[in-house]
């Protein structure tokens, strides 16, 4: 295999940002095997490219390389960290176009889309810059006469951190840049579907001065790359962004070696549309919740509970806005790109089939799209019954579950009977009513009266099944430390 060879797919400027290479202890590294993956463009079929698929032993290296790095890049000053996490930020947003295209053809997410994770992605890069500097040493209080007292946050050590593909780009550097500011070193695995994306990143982070071994992307098959890090004591914490079925996995892996977990798992969005409501704005904002990212979202609409006096209004509006939606390949900005496999399209075809089963109506949609086999088109599902499969499992593709209630405790008892505890929406006018349903809504962060919540200042993450810890936020700098007491006599 050769290393940045590009495809005519794709068209960028700086052309040394795609790599088909793993990068370990600053270096681009093929499998010893010669192994690669294969990845193309779900709206396509064609092959964009391939990358290195490292074995076990190899994979275990990047943790030698980490762990070698780790005593330098913690001892540095804070702002020394912080100057080199500032220049690799400069960088993203220096090459945000070039980025943008690399990651529409690996996940054929609309462009517009991809402009727009770049820029998310960049922020948290800015964001832990600043965090960097921020002093990390608490004065307690004593409780001993002769005394002194202090709380330090240390980095605990080295981090695997493993991202998904819907937000290829975003998902690392939110990891990455709070446990780089921290003092940790990282090794990543991105999605075999979409590497191109973090190796880009790492591209960039090597031009703007990342010591080696501080930052490595290892390339290969999940089961494979991942297993000697879940096994390896050196590895202090793992951050990990994915399914819940996954997410127990790699709890259970672990437990071996008691790594510090991040898990950002799976998500069940409950929408609640009160008659009170701005009815166009709830409908618009619900729009957004459900079909963004082509519906392949953690923080995506599943359940969208309305309640009755305007359930046929919100249905009739809700239907016409998601048939006025356009579909089509990434690059051509549409509203909706393609599912990223085989595997998301059939689970449409299933929940769909289940639930017109069960006595729901279709209002539109309920296919696939004549664009391609990875492409469905967007789909209203009404009156759907509280046993259909949809109620209760993650969609994540572009179909929509409408369905009525009455009252308000109803609605919430509803919301709440998932294994899920990630986003809510709610939209109503009644302040009280806000109070009460911010309170009693189950989930770890609630949306009211608009969709778009996330973001670099806050802490993601979710309770009961949808994950442990937060991302983002000064939290999610604390992920990757630990806290030393120390208590020093004056004598």
């Amino acid at each position: 295999m050769l290393d940045n060879l590009i495809p005519a797919s794709i068209t960028i400027d700086d052309k040394k940002l795609f790599r088909s290479f793993a990068y370990i202890g600053g270096k681009w590294t093929g499998a010893a095997s010669g192994e690669v993956i294969i990845v193309t463009d779900p709206a396509t079929g064609k092959t964009i490219g391939e990358v290195a698929s490292l074995s076990e032993v190899e994979s275990a290296g990047s943790v030698d390389a980490a762990d070698a790095a780790f005593a330098q890049w913690s001892g540095l000053l804070p702002q020394d960290r912080s100057a080199i996490l500032r220049r690799w930020f400069n960088l993203i947003v220096a090459h945000r176009e070039d980025l943008a295209r690399i990651m529409v053809a690996e996940q054929g997410k609309p462009l517009s889309e991809a402009r727009g994770e770049i820029d998310y992605g960049a922020a948290f890069v800015e964001f832990y810059a600043e965090e960097a500097k921020r002093p990390n040493i608490e004065g307690v209080t004593s409780h001993l006469a002769d005394a002194e007292v202090e709380i330090w946050r240390e980095p605990v050590g080295v981090a695997a951190l493993i991202t998904p593909w819907n937000f290829p780009s975003a998902m690392l550097t939110r990891k990455a840049a709070a446990a780089m500011a921290a003092g940790c070193t990282v090794v990543c695995h991105p999605s075999a579907e979409t590497p191109f994306s973090a190796l880009a990143l790492a591209e960039l982070a090597e031009r703007a001065g990342v010591p080696a071994g501080v930052f490595n992307v290892v390339t290969g098959h999940a089961p494979v790359v991942v297993a000697p890090w879940t096994a390896d004591i050196r590895v202090r914490a793992l951050s990990f962004t994915g399914s819940t079925e996954v997410g127990r996995l790699l709890y259970r892996q672990s437990a071996g070696t008691v790594k510090r977990l991040v898990l950002e798992l799976g998500g069940h969005a409950p929408v609640l549309v009160f008659a009170d409501a701005d009815l166009d704005a709830a409908v618009a904002e619900t729009m957004k919740a459900k079909f963004a990212t082509s519906g392949q979202d953690c923080l995506g609409a599943n359940r969208i509970m309305i309640e009755r006096p305007v359930y046929d209004a919100f249905c009739e509006k809700f239907t016409k806005a998601t048939l006025a939606l356009t579909i089509g390949a990434g690059m051509e900005d549409r509203d909706i790109g393609p599912l990223m496999n085989e595997k998301a399209v059939q689970k449409q075809e299933g929940h769909v089939a289940d639930a017109l089963a069960k006595g729901a109506r279709l209002a539109c949609g309920g296919k696939r799209h004549a664009l391609g086999p990875l492409f469905y088109a967007p789909t209203v599902l009404i009156d759907v019954p509280a046993n259909a499969k949809i109620l209760s499992e993650e969609t994540f593709g572009p179909v929509a579950a409408l369905l009525p209630f009455d009252a308000e405790d109803e609605a919430v008892a509803r919301a709440n009977a998932t294994q899920y505890g990630l986003m809510a929406y709610v939209h109503t006018q009644d302040p009280r009513r806000i109070y009460r349903l911010t309170r009693a809504l189950q989930f770890g962060m609630v949306a009211v009266n608009r969709t778009k919540v996330t973001g670099a200042p806050i802490p993601f993450g979710g309770t009961k099944q949808s994950g442990l810890g937060r991302e983002g936020a000064r939290q999610g700098m604390e992920e990757f430390t630990t806290i030393k007491y120390v208590c020093r006599d004056w004598a």
